[in-house]
């Protein structure tokens, strides 16, 4: 034995398998049991052995393979396995014949069993209701590497192949895969269903569901069958995806010049599900929330999320499914493309939901992960599978998608969406590297994309360019910016644009140096120094870097702001970048709440939505920097807010948008939160007719988690009446936005006592693992509670969690709020014996994020002035 494995040891430890087979075909059968929660299958693959070998090496995982049923067939020769060896740790499974097989085409056989996990990963189990009592679904969710979970097979990217798959289930269930069913065949109880072939595709696309469904049905102009499968009874929230599908097919098919290419197009509503959804060809699976939407009890946000998810599944159609990336160090083109095309789709399905606007919420989240040294680069090398699940984070979805967005505005649209069709066209049903697309835009552009992409994609982090007029130049330098407020090395070339006084005087160019000079008078044409109009860098924030202006230009910027010269974008970005140059100490905190006054008037949503969280983080700092002076930063941003809220008032107005709808939400909310007596007051008033009456209309979805935020400010030990009645509704709704929406609400919480039994509750059976995440964000007066309680179930967490990127948010919420370099020290001491790799990543960026924290309290700590600018600025008669 020991001499067998010596022989199959030079396998292990290898980023990919090796290249000696390659699969065609998959004939696969499967069998869940779903009382048991086991399944057995066998699966037939036509492999092409391409050189002498007489090993075939493949991924399972989790799986028992029967030794016996291994075989290989070649012209009729059927050759035995003589050693059958599974390494879990390589989650590879190493068949060894007594001969060389033949070069060519054969069959190889293997049978095996596996368990339906509750882990939301390879074949699992998901639990429901039907008719009050209790039962098991089963559903596959393979990407990035899990399929290895299900079936032995070669479960990377570029080893496409064509699937038939037979599924055994009980009768009375619905069974669906990614291809139409061809026939059904009866026996007693259980049914054997017969799938279509499917085109050539991955594994990681491979899907199965089996359960109780009801569904709504649709098709598209030229005949494609969307259908949207929901818990039974649930079939009416399912109508909006439905509609929004049915819409998008016909303008992808459009905009790539390549119509969907599969029979039929199923999307299903999954109770437990890890992530948002999952692009599964032609059998498309999402979490409750992400798909169904129901007009009595959802808000307008949640809509915004239902079609800007459904979009972004659908894109990968093409964009992934389609055409996939070569390797998972591609992720970035698959996922940073579909967020950004799905905006592109919402955008011309809801004009009035000023989509794009709310795409810089996108790409700040981006900025905000890249600004850390921990960060990485769009482009990671993957040389574990264990690896892959932490780089499905901000950098390779919102980097990926805003360098994009940079790029499509430097080439222009039309440019770039002929690019797309080539690029769609030469590589469909294969495989492509970043480097494939580059050279597309490239050929079709004549512009140098590739040597300007490489900065963007191979390279961790972004500049931010600092402005300075100067004898009437205008100065600009380019260096790495970082939260810390330490200086990086990188350096890019950066697509420039600026506006001077009016969007009419533009100009653009690359900065490819670390400094360029630039004379102003010339696109001026006037003097610059008697007129000292303003002038804003990167227009409309398509770039991804961020601006840093000197004193005399942000004090014209700020003057702009208040005489409403700018547009909605550059407001955002002016008051984006100036918060984050204010956390890396680069700007102070003072100056910084100036120039929030400024925006006292702002009407739109996504700015005054970026004003907000904003406030938030500022109060958390202050409470700890200079908590004397809460009350009146409290007070100022009462004001700051008043203005709008009292604009749009508690009650929606007839024919009123979507985002007002969205954003008298979150006003209410924040001046709840800052503890302002008349927004309180109203939200009890308005919470107790509604505990009485849940149809009521004083409390449309829209206010509810303003209501509930304001109801747990005054939770305590003493007072627990909130805190059970939100428990009480929690209880009572199947809505999974409801639900989510209280957890959220719960962990706003002040009282630390509360708060534990919160969160004790988090882990109980009341709620699916998927949700705990989102009753994490807990109050500054219960961080420490919160971190406690982190480590006394941290073995508990580790256990239900295992690897994915869930148990990698319990880390980041707890961790990061803190701002004291003995509190990272303690941190970093109690996950030393606890490491794992799937955290490691987490770990240390929520370790810089308290060392960032840390640094800005010391800064805010001796601005001089401080404390007279936040009291005038509290006390301002408007």
């Amino acid at each position: 034995m020991a001499e067998q494995s010596k022989k199959h040891s030079q396998f292990k430890g290898q980023p990919r398998l090796p290249k000696f087979a390659i699969p065609k075909r998959y004939d696969l059968k499967l069998k869940p049991d779903l009382t048991a929660c086991k399944f057995s299958g066998a699966v037939q693959i036509s492999v092409d052995v391409i050189s002498d070998t007489k090993f075939l090496v493949l991924n399972a995982a989790e799986l028992s393979v029967t030794p016996k049923s291994v075989t290989f067939t070649s012209d009729n020769k059927v050759l035995e396995s003589v050693e059958v060896e599974l390494f879990e740790d390589d989650e590879i499974l190493v068949l060894e014949f007594k001969e060389n097989l033949p070069i060519g085409v054969g069959v190889l056989n293997i049978e095996f069993e596996g368990t339906l996990n509750d882990r939301m990963k390879g074949f699992y189990r998901s639990t429901y209701e039907h008719n009050g009592e209790k039962k098991n679904m089963a559903v596959t969710q393979f990407e990035p590497a899990d399929a290895r979970r299900c079936f032995p097979c070669w479960d990377e990217p570029a080893c496409k192949a064509t699937f038939k798959i037979t599924l055994e289930v009980p009768s009375e269930l619905v069974a669906l895969s990614n291809m139409s069913i061809v026939e059904e065949k009866l026996n007693g109880n259980l049914k054997t269903v017969y799938y279509q072939e499917s085109p050539i595709m991955s594994t990681y696309l491979v899907a199965v569901v089996v359960g109780m469904f009801d569904y709504v049905e649709d098709h598209t102009p030229d005949g494609i069958v969307v259908r949207v499968y929901c818990q039974v009874g649930k079939v009416s929230q399912g109508k909006f995806a439905l509609d929004v599908a049915v819409e998008t097919l016909g303008l992808y098919k459009e905009y790539f010049a390549v119509p969907y290419s599969l029979p039929k197009l199923d999307m299903v509503a999954i109770p437990d599900f890890a992530a948002g959804a999952m692009e599964n060809y032609g059998l498309v699976t999402y979490r409750e929330t992400a798909l169904l939407y129901d007009d009595k009890h959802s808000a307008a946000a949640n809509k915004q999320r239902v079609a800007v998810v459904v979009a972004h599944e659908l894109a990968h159609q093409w964009f992934g499914n389609l055409v996939t990336m070569e390797w998972w160090t591609h992720l970035w083109l698959n996922e940073g493309f579909a967020t950004w095309v799905s905006y592109l789709a919402a955008d011309s399905l809801f004009p009035d939901w000023k989509i794009w606007t709310q795409f810089l919420d996108e790409s700040t989240e981006g900025l905000r992960l890249d600004g850390l040294a921990e960060s990485h680069p769009i482009e990671v090398d993957i040389n574990h599978a264990g690896e892959i699940d932490e780089i499905f984070d901000a950098i390779s979805y919102r980097k990926g998608a805003s360098v994009i967005q940079m790029l499509q505005s430097y080439l222009g649209p039309e440019c770039f969406q002929r690019a797309l069709a080539s690029y769609i066209k030469r590589y469909a049903c294969s495989n492509a590297k970043t480097e494939d697309l580059w050279s597309v835009l490239q050929e079709e552009s004549g512009e140098p994309v590739n040597k300007l992409m490489n900065s963007w994609t191979k390279q961790k982090g972004y500049p931010v360019v600092s402005v300075k007029v100067k004898d009437q130049k205008l100065e600009f330098e380019q260096s790495q910016f970082l939260l810390s407020g330490s200086h990086g090395e990188g350096q890019w070339i950066v697509p420039v644009t600026l506006c001077c006084g009016s969007y009419e005087a533009r100009k653009s160019f690359l900065l490819q140096t670390k400094s360029e000079t630039l004379d102003v008078k010339e696109f001026l044409g006037s003097s610059i120094s008697s007129a000292r109009p303003w002038i804003k860098v990167n227009v409309d924030r398509t770039g991804f870097y961020r601006v840093n202006y000197d004193e005399d230009l942000s004090a014209r910027l700020r003057d702009a702001i208040e005489r409403k010269c700018l547009s909605t974008s550059d407001k955002y970005g002016i008051l984006d970048d100036y918060y984050s140059l204010s956390m890396a100490c680069q700007q102070s905190l003072t100056s910084l709440l100036a120039l929030m006054g400024a925006y006292r008037e702002e009407l739109d949503y996504t700015v005054l939505s970026n004003l907000i969280s904003i406030a938030f983080k500022v109060l958390r700092i202050v409470a700890d920097a200079a908590p004397e002076l809460l009350d009146d930063i409290k007070l100022f941003f009462i004001n700051l807010f008043q203005y709008s809220a009292e604009r749009l008032g508690w009650d929606p107005k007839q024919g009123e948008g979507h985002l007002d709808a969205m954003l008298r939400g979150e006003l209410l909310t924040a001046l709840a939160s800052f503890g302002h007596e008349m927004t309180l007051n109203e939200a009890n008033r308005r919470f107790h007719i509604f505990l009485d009456d849940r149809n009521t209309p004083v409390l449309p979805p829209d206010l509810r988690r303003a209501v509930y935020v304001a109801v747990v400010q005054n939770v305590s030990t003493s007072n627990r009446s909130g805190y059970e009645s939100l428990l009480r509704i929690y209880r009572e709704t199947d809505l999974s936005q409801e639900k989510t929406r209280i957890l959220g609400s719960l962990a706003s919480c002040r009282n630390p006592e509360i708060t534990h039994e919160f969160l004790n509750f988090l882990l109980s059976s009341e709620v699916r693992s998927q949700d705990a995440v989102f009753g994490l964000n807990v109050s500054r007066e219960a961080r420490e509670t919160a971190w406690n309680w982190l480590k006394d179930n941290w073995d508990h967490i580790s256990k239900t969690y295992g690897a994915g990127f869930l148990i990698t948010r319990f880390i980041s919420a707890v961790v990061s709020p803190f701002t004291s370099y003995e509190k990272a020290e303690e941190v970093e001491q109690f996950f030393a014996s606890r490491m794992k790799p799937y955290i490691a990543r987490t770990l240390k960026q929520s370790i810089e994020k308290v060392h960032i924290n840390a640094a800005w309290v010391k800064s805010i700590q001796s601005e001089k002035h401080l404390a007279e600018a936040v009291k005038e600025l509290a006390h301002r008669k408007y």
